[in-house]
Parts: structure tokens; C-alpha cells; sequence
């Protein structure tokens, strides 16, 4: 289920019921920026046993604050912003539209030009003190979290983790428009 998800949220979400994601009551990172550009096209895959699966395409739009679906797939995500981190990584933070009010979270890793690898932040990356302290499970859901100390801890341990499974993201350029003949 892990895969399928990460690949319908521009690889970066997680269903708030799946155990081992994080997630927290409202955005944490703040002041967002187009790092990706004003438009993005997107093949997307899930990536399983080294191999990539379930392809789909979509696209979104800046609106001044994040990108927003404005076609194709992924009708579950509404939004997501891309926020620099360490060691040329990001980290996804996104909402669906079934749960707007919960930011979901994922760290993205460029693996070459116009090509990502996506991975879901994952509580379970992290020793279990780790978890005791950070975590609270309101209604048995994900873990939630409060703060940015706590999502960059649960991202440096999943940034360390050098998994190769998650979502495959695909940026492609946009397309020129057609000019109109006078």
C-alpha cells in the first residue's frame, strides 16, 4: 500500500491510517517557494523490488503558496510544497483533499536532472526512544508531530536509510504553447 501511496502524492504522501508515516495537525514549514518552477509535469511511478510500477501522469500549477493539481492523476492530493533540507535532499509537505487540515510528509532526493526519487518520512526509521518521545498517535493514526525539530529528526533518519523503494517522479518540460495565427 506504501508504494501506491507515495506514487499518488507526487510520491509523498501517506495515508494517515498506514502505521510508520508522520504527519502533524496543520503545515510546519512555512514561506514557500517554486523551487520546481511555476508548472510541473509529472510521470510518476511506484518504485518495489527495484522496479518502477503503476505509472501515472499529472500536473500542477504555483499559485503563489504551493502547488496545486490542476490536471491528470493523483486526484487524492490537493497540494504540496517542496522545502530545501540537508545534503541537496527536500522534504514534500502535502495535503488530500479528503484531510486537508493534516500535512503529510516525504523526503525527495534528486537522482538526475528532472528525475526524483520520492520516500515516505517514515516514524519506524527512527529507535524506539526516538519514537516514545516524538510521536503522539491521536485515534491510532500516524504519528504526529508538532514541531520542525521533530520532522527534521524522522528526515535525517530517512535520508540515512538509503532505501530504494518509495515513488520515482519524472518532471517533464513543459510543453510550448500554440501560438495563435493572426
Amino acid at each position: 500500500m506504501k508504494p501506491l501511496l507515495v506514487r499518488a502524492a507526487f510520491a509523498a504522501l501517506c495515508g494517515v491510517a498506514l502505521s510508520g508515516c508522520i504527519d502533524s495537525s496543520g503545515p510546519i514549514l512555512a514561506d514557500a517557494q517554486p523551487v520546481l518552477g511555476p508548472r510541473l509535469n509529472l510521470q510518476l511511478y511506484s518504485l518495489r523490488e527495484g522496479h518502477a510500477h503503476d505509472p501515472e501522469q499529472a500536473s500542477f500549477t504555483w499559485d503563489g503558496k504551493l502547488y496545486v493539481r490542476s490536471g491528470g492523476g493523483m486526484k487524492d492530493v490537493s497540494s504540496f510544497t517542496v522545502h530545501p533540507f540537508e545534503a541537496g535532499d527536500y522534504i514534500i509537505q502535502s495535503s488530500q483533499l479528503r484531510h486537508p487540515q493534516i500535512a503529510e510528509y516525504a523526503l525527495m532526493r534528486k537522482l538526475a536532472e528532472g528525475a526524483y526519487q520520492v520516500i515516505v518520512i517514515d516514524e519506524d526509521d527512527t529507535d524506539e526512544p526516538t519514537r516514545a518521545a516524538q510521536c503522539k498517535h491521536p485515534g491510532g493514526t500516524a504519528c504526529r508531530i508538532e514541531t520542525r525539530d521533530q520532522l527534521f529528526t524522522f528526515a535525517r533518519a530517512t535520508a540515512a536509510k538509503r532505501k530504494t523503494d518509495g515513488g520515482l517522479a519524472i518532471r517533464f518540460e513543459d510543453s510550448p504553447r500554440p501560438q495563435r495565427r493572426p
